[in-house]
């Protein structure tokens, strides 16, 4: 390394005073950051520049999660995908756009801005009203950069699929799609009855009966609409799921001089859960870039199933055998197959290449509750320990149990030690196997 290098950042900073230091900052912090962190610290990199009261990102990459939000409570708690989805459909390109649009349920001021290589979206609540002035380009421009940056940092973590990722996904989905489903249920027969007593013969004003009518029939189309967009959200058909996979590996192919052959899975094949296809690409990018490295591999197969219940996955190549099945590469493939309750078998034979089989579940693994009386959780924390398991935020689960919010911390950090895990993700997928909800 030269003496350049060596130097702390605080010398580099006085040897090259025009460099702005806070702005490289910001950006390494962006491409550093977690999933889980991605929108509040975009949030602090975009304020000083646009001000706003809260940030929304709405990204499709995220089955488990497709927003990220930071900022004002009474937004972030309340926006919702059909509002942002909204918004999102009514902007062509990537240029900032500046207006009102309906965000948590009020016609809001609002700066919004795409990211066209995933289609995801950010909406910042209340922008400084002078951002409209050409003066400020370039403050525009320098925020449009910083969420480039953050929505790649998302596609990235996506694609890569560890394993912390997986089992929150899969948590998120199911909860979800129960909240959805029960949604639909109750407002579907509440319209229901309403259509039907508009529509007897006992009323008698028809122009009242036809508006009221024609209302409730519209929200009846709304409301499916939006299960059925949910529903998106958490699946993808194994055959787009499949073909995602193959552009991904275009570039590959294209340079490496080696045959990659992928043989489809079944076109009427099972959707796949959002969290499974994402795992199901990564570790099939992983295996083939191992294959690669093996000695003299001129093919590699990779082959798609669907048996109703799983997702089967086959890798294949004509190398010298030189895989290691506990190679670190393959333990990190491993860890992600392990989190979703799959298993995999390696066969190396020496000589004649290597053969990997892979089995996802399309289902997370149904369990009975389970006895939480070996936690030894005080009443309280068990208290605390179901609203997480429910995806509330710490402020929320102050609210709901008359306490503060520094109090929810400190029986938060007990449970993390009674339960022996290191994040709130793990607490939640372990009280989650335990039928807590």
């Amino acid at each position: 390394m030269s003496a350049t290098t060596d130097r702390p950042p605080t010398a580099l900073a006085s040897s090259l005073p025009g460099v702005q230091w806070p702005l490289l900052q910001t950006v390494a912090a962006l491409a550093d950051a977690p999933l889980t962190q991605i929108a509040e610290r975009l949030r602090d990199a975009s304020v000083p520049y646009l001000g706003g009261s809260a940030l929304v990102i709405f990204t499709e990459d995220c089955t488990g999660r497709p927003q990220k939000k930071a900022g004002a409570e009474d937004i972030i708690s309340r926006v919702s995908i059909s509002e942002l989805d909204r918004l999102r459909a009514a902007l062509s390109e990537e240029t900032p756009w500046l207006g009102e649009a309906e965000i948590a349920g009020q016609t809001r001021p609002v700066l919004a801005m795409k990211y066209a290589s995933s289609n995801a979206l950010l909406v910042l609540t209340d922008p400084d009203p002078g951002l409209a002035h050409p003066a400020h380009n370039d403050e525009l421009e320098l925020v449009k950069y910083l969420w480039h940056v953050a929505a790649r940092r998302i596609q990235e973590k996506v694609a890569d699929a560890p394993p912390s990722y997986l089992l929150e996904s899969r948590a998120a989905s199911a909860e979800r799609v129960r909240v959805t489903g029960e949604l639909v249920d109750l407002h579907s027969t509440t319209l229901e009855t309403l259509l039907a007593a508009l529509r007897t013969s006992a009323l008698d004003d028809s122009a009242a009966r036809s508006t009221a009518t024609d209302l409730t029939a519209k929200a009846l189309v709304a409301l499916r609409t939006l299960s059925d967009r949910t529903t998106d959200l958490v699946e993808e058909p194994v055959a787009t799921a499949f073909e995602r996979l193959r552009e991904d590996m275009r570039p590959l192919m294209r340079f490496s001089g080696i045959d990659v052959q992928f043989i489809e899975p079944p076109q009427n094949g099972r959707a796949l859960p959002g969290e499974v296809a994402h795992a199901a690409r990564a570790i099939v990018r992983g295996l083939i870039l191992a294959m690669m490295e093996q000695p003299e591999v001129r093919r590699v197969r990779a082959q798609w199933d669907c048996d109703g219940e799983n997702l089967l996955i086959n890798v294949r190549d004509d190398g010298g055998g030189a895989l290691a099945a506990d190679a670190p590469s393959m333990g990190r493939l491993d860890r992600r197959v392990q989190a979703l309750a799959g298993h995999m078998r390696i066969e190396v034979m020496p000589g004649w290449g290597a053969d990997v089989s892979v089995v996802l579940p399309l289902d997370a693994p149904a369990r009975a509750a389970g006895d939480v009386a070996g936690w030894n959780l005080a009443a309280r924390e068990l208290e605390v320990l179901q609203h997480l398991a429910a995806g509330q935020r710490n402020r929320t689960i102050a609210s709901a149990l008359s306490i503060s919010e520094n109090t929810v911390k400190f029986h938060v950090r007990n449970l993390f030690r009674k339960l022996d895990v290191a994040s709130r993700t793990e607490a939640i997928a372990l009280a989650h196997s335990q039928g807590l909800r």
